[in-house]
């Protein structure tokens, strides 16, 4: 059995996607990487993932978000609401500084939040923290 963490992105940007999974799996995990919002929550019943990256503008502004209420939230997707959300996004504004007023805000809040361009040791760092790998 493979006792590597797993790790899901999700982001519709090719190179990003393929920098992230080089930097995780230099780092020990194993990824799976999706290209929208659609494809991700597809996947999670196949990957099982121990984390997941997510990006917040895909196929609109806001797709990352409605990512994480599904899995937070939605019944199908019960069985990974435990599972820790890094969001990464341009957006500089967290979830709490763009919705502060809110009152849904803890709905489309992630586990943690880091902006792009990521600083590389920060990103792992935080990684670690989430889906530690021992």
């Amino acid at each position: 059995m493979d006792a590597k963490k797993r790790v899901l992105v999700i982001d519709d940007d090719a190179d990003f996607r393929a920098s992230v999974t080089a930097v995780l799996e230099s780092e020990g995990y194993r990824v799976a990487a999706a290209a929208s919002g659609r494809d991700g929550l597809s996947q999670l019943p196949e990957v099982h993932p121990d984390l997941i990256v997510l990006d917040i503008m895909m196929e609109n502004a806001s797709e990352g978000y409605g990512v994480n209420q599904a899995i937070k939230y939605q019944p199908q997707f019960q069985e990974f609401q435990g599972v820790p959300i890094l969001m990464v996004s341009s957006i500089q504004e967290t979830p709490d500084e763009r919705f502060g007023r809110a009152t849904e805000v803890d709905m489309v809040r992630p586990d943690r939040y880091l902006t792009k361009p990521l600083d590389i040791p920060v990103f792992v760092k935080t990684v670690r923290r989430l889906a530690p790998t021992a």
